[in-house]
């Protein structure tokens, strides 16, 4: 069994609002029952300013992470991604994909992915199918045009779908049963307010 702690890759201009709705959901466990530990990683110690202005200082350093040790790796949108960086990153992510541990990513996440060939041979999706196409990478038959897309241990999302990318991720750990995700998109995407009682009596929150 995955510990359950995911890593979150912290970078300049990480696009806060991507991730957020699957933190909080894995952090709480309010929906699930079984609260994560969040732990932080970046490549030196220095702190971050996220695309929302927000300073971060990283809990570990990405040479020290062992995907033996890890649940979960989070990979949010960055400018960095659309500058051709990353690449440490994307390195760490096929480690992680190669000793079969989970990765989440949403964005500008999923070009870097691309570049690296992660998604050459994995169903995916992004913002949109021409924004990997400029990666020049060589997945594109595997492109889906969904909000989320789960293949084996790789999560993909685009930029407006944060709610999907978290219900995705939570269903591919196994964290909830299909009733309480769809409630929980309807809450949180739909702002369906019928399925708040759905989503609070199938996850047993108080």
């Amino acid at each position: 069994m995955l510990p359950s702690t995911a890593h979150v890759v912290l970078y300049d201009t990480l696009a806060d609002w991507e991730i957020g709705h699957l933190l909080v959901e894995l952090r709480t466990g309010r929906f699930t029952g079984t609260p994560w530990s969040i732990v932080t990683v970046a490549e030196t110690s220095d702190p971050i300013t996220t695309m929302g202005g927000i300073r971060m200082l990283p809990d570990m350093l990405l040479a020290d992470l062992d995907p033996a040790e890890s649940g979960l790796l989070v990979l949010a949108g960055a400018e960095t991604w659309d500058m051709g960086g990353g690449h440490a990153v994307a390195a760490t992510a096929a480690r992680f994909l190669d000793a079969g541990v989970p990765v989440a990513a949403i964005c500008g996440a999923t070009a870097g992915l691309a570049r690296a060939g992660l998604l050459d041979d994995r169903r995916h999706t992004s913002a949109a199918a021409e924004y990997l196409m400029a990666t020049g990478y060589r997945g594109a038959q595997h492109y889906v045009d969904e909000r989320a897309v789960v293949d084996g241990d790789l999560v993909t999302a685009g930029p407006d779908s944060p709610v999907q990318f978290a219900r995705a991720t939570l269903s591919r750990l196994g964290l909830a049963p299909e009733s309480v995700l769809e409630a929980y998109e309807g809450v949180f995407h739909r702002g369906d307010p019928s399925a708040y009682p759905a989503l609070v009596q199938a996850s047993g929150a108080a």
